[in-house]
């Protein structure tokens, strides 16, 4: 009995391994409510030996507990088909595991590894046939992350279509709005009619959401209130770019900052 390690202390000692320094030695309640602790240590062995660094695994451990209680071989097919599907879409071997550490640092994208495989593969045929190049296909992939293995073909289809004849465009102008609002995929039709047609209602015109097609992530409300914030400093996104209303309140913010200071000031393009 001396040997015995209590389930806790065990889990504990896991944490401590993966944690790169003492400022990170607040074990998070979540790995802790999750049993199979041989899962998890295997799981974070397996990860290790990919030469993961221990912040992404201590993040995974934090935020997405689950990919560690379930057997490993379920988490060494996700990886295998990240990996195929990297190699697929022209990537460099060499740069594999940073490619997947970097896609699953971002902070949605935690729960890749909970995806099924037969999605990630059906989502991005789907895309393939759109005639997206293996190039711009990468780009989606690091865009979306494990969003993308959510997206059913026919859901896409629908937004596609919407989007193509709502603002008139051609195939190949679908593509980049598509590559410039990756979100334009997974947003249901009625989100995103009510979006654009919100924009309509505030005088936004055609042309300058086909410009800034990122300006469908605002909601109507939001865009509004920006226009009107913009229009108090004497500035008149009517007649100019609508880039200066996209993006993180904080980028709004220092957009508007320029103006209240100084209304004939550059403000940030889309291109900066």
């Amino acid at each position: 009995m001396g040997g015995w390690i209590p389930p806790r202390h065990a889990q504990r000692d896991l944490w401590v391994s993966v944690c790169s320094n003492k400022q990170e030695l607040n074990f998070p309640a979540s790995f802790f409510t999750v049993t199979h602790h041989d899962n998890q240590r295997a799981n974070i062995q397996y990860l290790r030996g990919l030469h993961f660094s221990k912040r992404i695994i201590s993040k995974l451990m934090a935020i997405a507990p689950q990919s560690f209680s379930r057997p490993v071989e379920r988490n060494q097919e996700v990886i295998h088909t990240l990996r195929e599907t990297y190699l697929y879409l022209g990537g460099d071997e060499g740069n594999l595991c940073i490619w997947i550490q970097k896609l699953l640092s971002q902070t949605q994208n935690p729960y890749i590894l909970m995806r099924p495989a037969e999605a990630w593969r059906d989502s991005l045929d789907f895309l393939r046939e759109q005639g997206f190049t293996t190039e711009e296909l990468l780009h989606l992939v690091s865009s979306l992350g494990a969003s993308i293995a959510e997206l059913q073909p026919e859901a896409m289809r629908w937004a596609l279509g919407y989007i193509e004849g709502s603002l008139m465009c051609s195939k190949e102008e679908l593509k980049e709005i598509v590559l410039c609002c990756p979100a334009i995929l997974y947003y249901s039709l009625p989100t995103l009619n009510g979006h654009f047609l919100g924009l309509m209602d505030v005088g936004v015109s055609m042309e300058q959401v086909k410009d800034t097609p990122n300006v469908l992530e605002l909601t109507t409300e939001l865009a509004l209130y920006r226009i009107q914030k913009l229009a108090s400093y004497g500035y008149d996104v009517h007649c100019g770019s609508l880039d200066v209303i996209v993006g993180t309140k904080e980028d709004f913010e220092m957009s508007h900052g320029k103006l209240r200071f100084n209304p004939v000031a550059p403000l940030r393009s889309a291109e900066e």
